[in-house]
Parts: structure tokens; C-alpha cells; sequence
């Protein structure tokens, strides 16, 4: 019989199998929640406790961790998806997504890896040097961008100091040398004699550029008028402050360009079109031979710049116009009437470089000047020519003047042609023949701008008398022969502007000759023949008179009404027998 004193347990060893009285051990909630493998793991663990003093206090132990480490927060490693060591090795193993990333990030050597991962990071070494060229690239691209913004920048920075000026001060009154300089600036002018001039005009016909040179001492302004908006006037121009005179060419080159220095000798014509009248009056404006009054000059000091090398002042004012006088001569005391606001760009010296202003009717004007440009400059015949140094007639001349008439007496007559700018739109032109035994004339006139009539024209000793009639096909032919017999009319004329020259001509062999004061106004030649140039000044005018070395007329010259210089050249020899009008 057994012995029932004790428990079963402690009979029974650890290879006998558990009591068939002794209940399970009871599964606390920790065990419940662990997996089988850390569950194995546990109860080994708990195998290896040393043991207690019953089935109870094994029990409880056993609970009583657990519920630490449940409580403690411990995770188990399955629960974080890592795997337990591993009974081969001993040594925990991260997850193969974990060695892949370090692998790719240059953390871990693929080739030291563990081979049972072998097929895990078969495509590691590819992917690595994927990533190391890209970084690469981008590497290289950024540096490019850098290197571009660096050289922007540098770029920037030159363009900004090469560029940058110091601000400049704000405009103000004008000082009292600065009104000083500006009230001389026109004697200044008047003083350098000379200059070259480059005039823009931006009107509403378009632009137009006029190029050439001016005379402040004598009174003379030559140009070149191109551009769209020049029109008819298109072509070469002179001009003083009381007559110009052009010479149109439509088919001349719009590009702006200086006129020859030495200017051809027909086809001058006085304009139609009186749109440069404003321009030449602000050119002659700016010469005088005595300076403005000074307290009378108000404006503004705006700026100072730098033009051709030298810094100029750029004053804003409004000066008193003078008005031209009948000579077109700069005087002292001149009529004054207001004038125009405008920019003036003066050096130290009061010297002109620059202009700018608006004229009513005109435009916009910007006027260069360039000083060192001055050549001497000729007047065209209808400006009456070069000015020469008047003096008297020596011993020499006044004995060839005296024997004028009778050398036009012995010569019998000459050929002539005629060159009238008598008004505006009215230019003639005249050939014929002039006897001096005979004391008459015979010449055909036609209007330039008018081919399809011609005047024929009659002087005797009583009277001056005209016919119309249809010109030939050549309007610049000489009159016919024998002049019409009937139909000749007195009276005045259009072209009874042009009888006083012919009138001259004829009264230069009667008597003692032309009478009035004389003086030599400069040496020319006509033709390839030296000539005295003599001026008398009578009643009507002056009128000059080409004589050469042998006594003979070889020209004679008179104003118009419209103040140009009518020319008359004659050709001794003989001519066709005149008989007066029935």
C-alpha cells in the first residue's frame, strides 16, 4: 500500500510522467499572447530556474515575470519583425530590407555579407553604382549652376560699375557768370567767323537732316536737305538772312551727306516752299557782334556733360530774337522780339556745342555744331557771289572804266543770255542778241517752272515792248528771225523784273559811260578770263559790272525785287541786224 502522506509531485522525477491526480499548469495572459517559438524559449528559460518548493511557487514565479515583463514594455523580437537569435550561430540577424539599404548607402560591403542573403542582395552592386552615378550627375549640375550664377553675378556687377554714375545735382537757377557766358555766346560765335552745323528737324512730315556749314561773319549758310520729310526741298540750299536760293534735285540720295564745298553753278531757283525760313532764322540768330544785355536773361542750369571730350554746361533759357535788319547785317542795336525756349550746350568758354528747341510750325530741332569744321565758303551768283575786299579803282582801272563805252561802240554788239530769280515761283531765263550801234535788244524769255509760253521782248532808245507766244521745242532757243512784224505790246509785266538789267547793258556804251559811285568789290573771271568786278551804286541799286583786262563787258548783274542777283553774259561779236518795231 502507498503512502499517501506526501504530495504525488514529489515522488514524481523529472522523466515520470505527471501525476494523473495533478491538474495542468494554468496559461497566464502573457503566455497566451506569446508565439510558440518565444514560448519554447521562455519555458526553457524557466526550466533552467532552480526549483521551488512546490508546483505553486513554480507556477507563480513563472506568472510573476511574465507580468513584468509585460508590464516592464518589453516587446518581444517577433513582435518587431526581427528575428530571435539564431540557434546556429548564436548571433541576431536584422531583416534583409535593413542590410539592403545600408548596402546601397555604402554602410555595409555586399561582398562581407552573409550568404543565406545572397539572393536577397543579388542586385546590390547595380543598384550602388546606379546611385553613385546619379549623385554624380547631380553633383555635376549643380556646380554648372553655381558656376553660371557666379559669372551672371560678375557680369552684373561690371556692367553696373562701368555704368553707374554719381547722381546728379538737381537743376537751378542760373548763376550771374553762367548769364554772363550765355549773354556772349553770340559774340563768341560771330567771332570764330565759321563752323560746320548738323541740323534734324522731326516734323510731321517725318525727319529731315540738313548738313553743310554757316558764316556767322559774312552772313552765309550753305547746306545739304535730305530725309523723308525735306519734300521739294530736297537738294542743295544758300542762304543769307534776307534771300535763299536752292537748287532741287528730287533724285538726290535721302542719306544725310555734306554739300560740295564748292557749289555748282546753275540751276539755283528761289523756294516755293517757305518751310526753312524758321531754321535759317535760328542759325543767323546766333551770331551778333556785341553781347545781350545780361540782367535781361533768366533760366536754368539743368546738367553738365561730356561732348566731344570736353564738359559743356547744359543751360535752359529763353533769349530775345533779334530781328534782321533790310541789309541782313548783324547791328549793334538791333529790334528785338521774343523768342523761343530752348537748350543751349556752352563750354567754359561760351562756345556753342549743341542746341535744342521746338519752333511753331516747324518741329522738334537739334542743332550739333562742329567748330573745327570751318572752311571758307562761296556764295553762288545769285547770292551775288564771292564778297571780295571792296577798295577803290587804281590808275589802271579807272583809265579801262573810262573807255569802256566806246569799246562797246566798237565791238557793234553781243549774244546774251539771261538768269533771273525775280520771285517766289518766278525764276527767268532769256537769250538773244543786243546791239550797241543800234541801241537795241531782241530777246526771247520763258519761265523756268513754265514751258508752254514765251515772251518776246523789244528795247530801243523810246520804249519796251512784249508778244507772247507758243515757245519752240526748245524753250532756252533764241528768239526767231526776223522778229514778228506786228502785235508788240507796252506795259507793265511779269517779266519787266528783268528791264532794268537790259537797260543797263544798253547804257553802258552811250555818252561817258555808267555814272554813280564806283568801287572794285574783288577780282573774278568769267569763263577762263580775268575780270574786275566794279560796282556802281545809284538811284536803283547797285549794279556790277564784269570788265576785263581789254575793256570789254563780259557780265553785268543787278538785285531783283526779291533781292537775289539777276545775271546778263554777253558775247561780243557780231549779231543779226535789229530793226525797231512798227
Amino acid at each position: 500500500m502507498k503512502d499517501t502522506s506526501r504530495p504525488a509531485s514529489d515522488d514524481t522525477g523529472p522523466g515520470d510522467p505527471p501525476d494523473a491526480h495533478t491538474p495542468p499548469p494554468t496559461r497566464t495572459t502573457a503566455d497566451a499572447h506569446t508565439p510558440p517559438d518565444a514560448r519554447t524559449t521562455a519555458d526553457a528559460r524557466t526550466t533552467a530556474d532552480p526549483p521551488t518548493d512546490g508546483p505553486a511557487g513554480r507556477d507563480s514565479r513563472r506568472h510573476r515575470a511574465g507580468a513584468r515583463r509585460h508590464r516592464a514594455g518589453i516587446t518581444p523580437p517577433a513582435i518587431l519583425g526581427l528575428s530571435g537569435p539564431d540557434p546556429a550561430t548564436g548571433a541576431p540577424r536584422p531583416r534583409p530590407g535593413v542590410r539592403r539599404a545600408a548596402v546601397v548607402h555604402g554602410m555595409l560591403d555586399p561582398a562581407a555579407g552573409n550568404p543565406a542573403e545572397d539572393d536577397d542582395l543579388a542586385g546590390t552592386g547595380q543598384e550602388v553604382e546606379q546611385f553613385r552615378q546619379a549623385a554624380a550627375r547631380r553633383r555635376r549640375v549643380v556646380l554648372a549652376a553655381l558656376a553660371l550664377t557666379a559669372a551672371a553675378s560678375a557680369v552684373t556687377l561690371v556692367a553696373t560699375l562701368v555704368n553707374w554714375t554719381p547722381a546728379a545735382p538737381p537743376a537751378r537757377e542760373l548763376t550771374a557768370a553762367e548769364r554772363d557766358r550765355l549773354a556772349a555766346m553770340r559774340v563768341v560765335n560771330y567771332r570764330d567767323v565759321r563752323a560746320g552745323l548738323h541740323l534734324t528737324v522731326s516734323g510731321t512730315a517725318g525727319r529731315t537732316d540738313l548738313l553743310g556749314w554757316v558764316d556767322w561773319a559774312r552772313r552765309l549758310v550753305y547746306l545739304d536737305v535730305s530725309g523723308p520729310g525735306a519734300g521739294p526741298l530736297r537738294g542743295l540750299a544758300q542762304a543769307t538772312p534776307t534771300v535763299t536760293v536752292v537748287r532741287p534735285d528730287p533724285e538726290a540720295m535721302s542719306t544725310p551727306a555734306m554739300p560740295p564745298l564748292m557749289p555748282p553753278g546753275g540751276g539755283w531757283r528761289l523756294p516755293a516752299d517757305p518751310s526753312l525760313g524758321p531754321l535759317l532764322d535760328l542759325l543767323f540768330d546766333l551770331a551778333r557782334d556785341r553781347p545781350e544785355p545780361a540782367d535781361q536773361l533768366s533760366g536754368r542750369w539743368l546738367r553738365d556733360e561730356q561732348v566731344n571730350g570736353e564738359t559743356v554746361d547744359v543751360l535752359e533759357a529763353t533769349l530775345p530774337r533779334p530781328a534782321p535788319s533790310p541789309t541782313g547785317s548783324p547791328t549793334a542795336a538791333p529790334r528785338t522780339v521774343p523768342g523761343d525756349t530752348a537748350r543751349y550746350w556752352l563750354d567754359a568758354a561760351g562756345r556753342l556745342h549743341r542746341l535744342e528747341t521746338a519752333l511753331p510750325g516747324v518741329g522738334t530741332v537739334h542743332l550739333q555744331v562742329h567748330r573745327a569744321d570751318r572752311p571758307t565758303l562761296r556764295p553762288v551768283d545769285a547770292l551775288g557771289g564771292r564778297p571780295g575786299l571792296p577798295r577803290a579803282l587804281t590808275t589802271a582801272e579807272r583809265d579801262r572804266w573810262r573807255r569802256l563805252p566806246a569799246r562797246l561802240r566798237a565791238a557793234g554788239g553781243a549774244t546774251v543770255t539771261l538768269v533771273g530769280p525775280v520771285g517766289t515761283g518766278l525764276d527767268l531765263r532769256g537769250s538773244g542778241w543786243l546791239s550797241w550801234t543800234a541801241g537795241t535788244a531782241y530777246l526771247g524769255v520763258t519761265e523756268l517752272d513754265t514751258t508752254d509760253r514765251r515772251v518776246l521782248v523789244r528795247h530801243d532808245r523810246h520804249a519796251v515792248t512784249r508778244i507772247e507766244t507758243r515757245p519752240a521745242t526748245n524753250p532756252a532757243a533764241r528768239p526767231p528771225l526776223p522778229p514778228p512784224a506786228t502785235g508788240w505790246r507796252t506795259g507793265p509785266h511779269r517779266t519787266s523784273a528783268l528791264d532794268p538789267l537790259v537797260s543797263a547793258a544798253l547804257r553802258a556804251a552811250r555818252g561817258a559811260g555808267p555814272q554813280g559811285d564806283t568801287r572794285r568789290v574783288r577780282g573774278d573771271s568769267h569763263d577762263g578770263v580775268p575780270v574786275d568786278v566794279v560796282e556802281v551804286e545809284t538811284a536803283r541799286g547797285p549794279t556790277r559790272y564784269w570788265v576785263d583786262r581789254t575793256g570789254l563787258l563780259r557780265r553785268l548783274e543787278a538785285r531783283t525785287p526779291a533781292g537775289a542777283w539777276a545775271q546778263l553774259d554777253l558775247t561780243v561779236g557780231r549779231v543779226p541786224r535789229l530793226t525797231p518795231p512798227t
